[in-house]
């Protein structure tokens, strides 16, 4: 067995704590944050196919793939040269559920000693009690600032998808976005954080994205679904967000803050459908609460300051699931992502690219498994899944979602042939009764 090397008190002074990518802007704000506490943290921004060759030189090509990139994207970053390997420790998420990055800490160690970095400290950051590290403590508030960068983050998210298909000068939102990012990273240092002031910067950053000099013209909007990596990260999906816009489309997904819900939910759910925890449960409740407000919030500021679409709340967005999934499917991303696919469809975006990786049972369980029954009761929807692993080329994947974009695009071209009066009528119908006009909301549930 691989021996374990202990994060200490001492190597927090002086080690660099790399962290794997997924969230780009989120992220930042979370190592600045871990600066602010005295942790000196970076995370990794390299990609490419030595990535994903370091990862099939030291782990087993049975691996689920995002694990095959975080060891591969560590290994590669340690063997860049840019760091004093005998000075850098990294950080590794740990879920303690079924999902097998639960064992990705083992994984990981074990690629370490086969690449001679056996020396090099892991950190489990985990809220299961999993592994302890004593020069490594995820206080309150840390954790309170953290929810912070969680909502930043997916507000910086949504801005910029909703003005990168449509700015007239090209670069401008996402040098926006850098703006915004290197502000509130520095406000993330400060001593002290309002929630006032945070609450302030939400409409701040909502106008100063409106006010970006747009084009007039209107594009197929696709949803992105799926295991939270390859959802998230443009190394594990082959920078599927750019990928879209470039072909004429504006992307649409849920933030980060619903799978922390969606977390936080299944710790209640636990309590209803099995009697554990009732203790835990209450204490999820309260928290469940004090977030979805800050949720709301954000929201708020958004309708009020803008003609951008806002998240759906995620009260909304659960209840959606209800005649197609139970809420005790909580392995892997659960019954969230057969929600999140129904809340773009109920949002009137019918177009979905819902993202599987190799090696997660899981997620093609609630993925490409609720495929049909949701395409049964939505036959107006248009969902394509794409696989990605490290055998996978990218030119067949793109050509599955241009396959699905030429889709969309033949039944937007029927729409506007439709007679005005029709279009009228459907539009009415659809904000009179909150459903789709096909009347499908209504009809039996199918069970997976």
């Amino acid at each position: 067995m691989t021996e374990k090397v202990v994060f200490t008190e001492e190597m927090r002074k002086d080690y660099t704590i790399l962290i794997p990518t997924m969230l780009p802007v989120h992220f930042k704000l979370i190592a600045k944050i871990l600066e602010r506490y005295g942790y000196h943290a970076e995370p990794l921004v390299n990609y490419g196919r030595n990535v994903v060759d370091s990862g099939l030189k030291y782990v087993h090509n049975d691996a689920c793939y995002p694990a095959l990139l975080v060891v591969g994207q560590f290994i590669d970053a340690l063997e860049s040269g840019k760091y004093d390997t005998h000075k850098v420790a990294l950080l590794f998420t740990q879920t303690g559920g079924g999902c097998r990055a639960s064992n990705y800490i083992p994984l990981l160690r074990k690629a370490l000693e086969k690449a001679g970095y056996s020396y090099v400290p892991v950190i489990s950051l985990n809220f299961a009690g999993l592994e302890e590290n004593p020069g490594f403590k995820l206080t309150l508030p840390i954790l309170y600032r953290m929810v912070y960068a969680v909502l930043y983050g997916d507000l910086l998210m949504l801005m910029r998808n909703q003005c990168l298909p449509y700015e007239k000068e090209k670069g401008a939102t996402l040098a926006l976005c850098d703006k915004w990012t290197d502000k509130l990273t520095d406000e993330m240092a400060e001593h002290s954080l309002h929630y006032s002031k945070v609450k302030k910067n939400y409409a701040a950053i909502v106008r100063d994205f409106d006010a970006l000099p747009k084009t007039g013209e209107k594009k197929i909007k696709v949803g992105i679904v799926g295991e939270i990596f390859v959802k998230f990260s443009p190394l594990g999906n082959n920078h599927l967000e750019d990928f879209l816009v470039s072909e004429g489309a504006e992307v649409t997904m849920a933030g980060l803050l619903d799978f922390c819900l969606y977390c936080i939910q299944n710790g209640i759910n636990d309590n209803d459908l099995y009697g554990v925890k009732p203790m835990y449960k209450n204490i999820c409740r309260v928290i469940l609460r004090i977030v979805e407000n800050k949720q709301r919030d954000m929201i708020r500021a958004i309708k009020a300051n803008s003609s951008f679409a806002a998240p759906t709340p995620f009260e909304h967005t659960k209840s959606l699931i209800d005649g197609y999934i139970g809420k005790g499917m909580k392995m892997g991303e659960g019954w969230l992502l057969p929600a999140e696919m129904l809340e773009l469809i109920d949002s009137g975006i019918d177009n979905i690219v819902c993202v599987q990786p190799f090696g997660c049972l899981p997620n093609h369980i609630v993925g490409k498994g609720m495929m049909k029954p949701i395409k049964e009761k939505n036959p107006e929807c248009n969902i394509v899944a794409v696989d990605y692993d490290a055998g996978a080329t990218q030119i067949n994947q793109e050509n599955r979602i241009k396959l699905m974009l030429s889709c969309a695009h033949e039944k937007a071209e029927v729409s506007r042939e439709k007679p005005q009066t029709q279009r009228e009528t459907h539009s009415a119908y659809v904000e009179n009764t909150g459903s789709k006009a096909s009347g499908k909301a209504e009809q039996p549930a199918g069970i997976l």
